[in-house]
């Protein structure tokens, strides 16, 4: 599993900033690679409107 962006993503980039592994990529919001997420909860926890949780 990895971790989920949700809907509400304001594509602020808190998360893609401070994932250790690179696993975050840009769109019309953020997107997580499952290959490279290590569910470690960094992204989640950057994340100012908590719109990141585990899928």
């Amino acid at each position: 599993m990895a971790m989920k962006i949700t809907d509400e993503c304001v594509a602020c980039g808190a998360c893609m900033e401070v994932c250790p592994e690179g696993a975050i990529g840009e769109g019309d919001i953020y997107v997580i690679d499952p290959e490279k997420c290590t569910e470690c909860g960094t992204c989640a926890e950057a994340c100012p409107i908590a719109c990141i949780q585990k899928s």
